[in-house]
């Protein structure tokens, strides 16, 4: 443990026991609540960015942020039912953003997302506000420009094709690169101004520095920051950049919604009944620097074809641009679109095993997240929240939590990591869970 947040900590911190009485386990606890507070506090952001609020959460924030001073709360169980509660209110933050997103700007629709470029002077927006990008296609219009430059998408901002108050734009055009992973790369690429809208933004490069925004929440070092949405600066700054020729690339699909996918659930448990569909994975998470990442691009290539896949956040960028194919009519691959998009596959979960007369554990359905910061934390907690078990996470376990919370976590969830593609996906499609030394195990290895 690492705690330096009172007068009495010893120097350097208090690492073995706090002075105050605090052990490990404790301080696990409480750090394991901040981190999800930290992420449903970031969607809460986005729902109030957007004119939304629910009192709750705010409430909740304080509560749980106040019950990790020093000397305030040493109870371990009630640290254990705060977490469980941040899922219960992460999910309501959710629920709200995504009220938000569609009564401002439509329900979302699926939507082929071109990759090329078109001719024009080009602005590429990066990060999680729709907000942001509304203004600044907004304001693109109302300055006669809109045949001039062309907006592109990157990474969490992809899903913004698919709504219709977005979509109706024209200098909307297509998407730009991958995850935030790669961003310093594809950033230096993009010969025209970048827009931060949000987390997942880095310090830039030299290649790219000069023409680089950021406006809300983002901030960097060194770089304008744009002021109550007035993206003037901006779009001057891209009409100095050299215009960008026509490329003709490939399409990303994206813009599945619990809306549109249950207007369709009639065939969809046919298909389940039938046989036709014999699993539904939910693959989805962060993208994160690590060589274990390749798990979920094998996962996800070796998954059988009477299968689907569900998908939502960035890490779906190391494996979206496969064809799956579809079962009748139905595409094998559905991207939902943003981290906080979970909320829709959550609810298409939750109505799939009502119209079934049975819960999520007992659906056909598979779990498999990675992980990189906060916000993933805090959705994770919503699933326990929801008492789903046999989540598999990754690419390691949170440093955070010490073996024994850990284990409490296994133990009352059944919470699993990761290990190899082929092995994980035996046991999701088994149901049945293979132990290290069993004789499966051994033929697998």
């Amino acid at each position: 443990m690492l705690c330096n947040q009172c007068s009495m900590s010893l120097i350097g911190g208090c690492t073995v026991r706090g002075v105050c009485g605090k052990d490990p386990d404790l301080n696990s606890l409480q750090e394991a609540l901040l981190y999800g507070i930290k992420g449903t506090a970031a969607y809460y952001y986005h729902a109030l960015e957007m004119g939304y609020d629910n009192p709750e959460i705010g409430h909740f924030l304080a509560e749980a942020l106040y019950s990790t001073l020093t000397n305030v709360n040493f109870d371990k169980n009630r640290f254990l039912q705060l977490i469980l509660e941040n899922g219960r209110v992460h999910l309501e933050a959710m629920k709200l953003l995504d009220k938000a997103y569609t009564e401002t700007f439509g329900l979302p629709r699926p939507v082929e997302v071109p990759t090329g470029t078109e001719e024009g002077h080009g602005i590429l927006v990066t990060g999680h506000s729709y907000k942001a990008l509304y203004e600044l296609l907004k304001q693109i219009r109302d300055m006669g420009l809109e045949n001039e430059i062309r907006v592109y998408t990157h990474s969490e901002m992809l899903p913004a094709h698919s709504y219709p108050k977005l979509k109706e734009f024209s200098s909307l055009y297509g998407n730009w690169g991958g995850s935030w992973v790669y961003q310093r790369k594809e950033f230096a690429e993009f010969p025209g101004v970048i827009i931060g809208t949000s987390n997942c933004v880095q310090q830039p490069t030299k290649a790219y520095q000069d023409r680089i925004f950021t406006v809300g929440i983002a901030g960097l070092e060194g770089v304008p920051h744009i002021e109550d949405y007035n993206f003037e600066p901006a779009i001057k700054r891209a009409l100095e950049t050299p215009k960008m020729e026509k490329r003709e690339g490939s399409k990303i699909l994206t813009g599945f919604h619990h809306t549109n996918v249950l207007a369709m659930k009639d065939k969809l448990i046919g298909l389940i009944q039938e046989g036709k569909i014999r699993h539904i994975f939910v693959v989805g998470g962060c993208d994160v620097p690590n060589p274990k990442m390749s798990y979920y691009e094998k996962l996800t290539e070796i998954i059988p074809k009477d299968a689907i896949i569900l998908s939502a956040a960035c890490g779906k960028f190391r494996y979206n641009q496969r064809d799956y194919g579809t079962i009748e009519g139905i595409p094998r691959f559905l991207d939902f679109g943003q981290c906080n998009n979970v909320y829709s596959i959550i609810e298409i979960a939750i109505a799939l095993a009502n119209e079934l007369g049975t819960d999520v554990n007992s659906l056909p359905v598979t779990i498999v997240l990675s992980w990189m910061e906060q916000k993933a934390i805090a959705i994770l907690y919503s699933l326990l929240y929801l008492g789903i078990k046999g989540i598999y996470i990754g690419p390691k376990a949170p440093e955070f939590l010490t073996p024994k919370v850990f284990e409490i976590l296994k133990k009352e969830f059944d919470l699993r990591l990761i290990t190899e593609p082929e092995r994980d996906l035996q046991e999701m499609l088994s149901g049945i869970k293979i132990e290290e030394g069993s004789p499966l195990a051994e033929e697998l290895d």
